[in-house]
């Protein structure tokens, strides 16, 4: 998939190979995104838990799991999206429900549909292997996110906290049913 002729996006999925731009490419959009927000100790604290190599690697290599990076036409990735089982914190959890996990896009090439993109991206990847109900979290703040989330049909169905070192930020759960 490419975006513009003129600013062509490639959308591929990502191999182990790809587990050290994740790694980047992770802690820049969390950092641009919600760094502000945090205490030094505390934006380290969770970038060194889960922005990782090694925590994308462990992720790449769950067969249950996939990520996807957008690309420039230069090779350069400027935003990602990951998938697999559901992890939220849902009483009841279905068995065969699906999570997007992470979605980001360098602040610099949002506006270009390179979220949507990589949304239905994951979307279509879960509902090929047969996820039927479908979640995914959402910052309480983050209101964009939230209203491309209910562009494809998902709801707030629950709230829980989450951390970012000592610090707790609100996050919504949505679901959707798989169309």
């Amino acid at each position: 998939m490419t975006d513009s002729e003129e600013n062509p996006v490639a959308i591929r999925r990502a191999t182990l190979a790809d587990a050290a731009v994740l790694a980047g490419l992770g802690t820049a959009t969390f950092v641009e995104t919600f760094g502000r927000l945090y205490t030094p100790a505390d934006l380290s604290a969770f970038l060194t838990r889960s922005r990782t190599i090694e925590a994308y690697r462990e992720f790449l290599e769950d067969p249950r799991a996939a990520a996807w990076l957008a690309l420039l036409d230069d090779g350069q990735a400027v935003g990602y999206v990951t998938a697999g089982p559901c992890k939220l914190p849902v009483p009841g959890l279905e068995a065969d429900a699906g999570e997007v996990q992470q979605l980001y896009v360098l602040a610099r090439h949002q506006q270009r549909r390179l979220g949507t993109r990589l949304f239905t991206t994951a979307l279509d990847w879960l509902n090929e292997r047969g996820h039927a109900l479908l979640y995914v979290g959402v910052w309480s703040e983050n209101h964009g996110a939230q209203r491309l989330y209910e562009r494809f049909g998902f709801e707030k169905i629950g709230e829980y906290d989450f951390p970012v070192g000592e610090h707790l930020d609100r996050e919504f759960i949505l679901k959707r049913v798989a169309a």
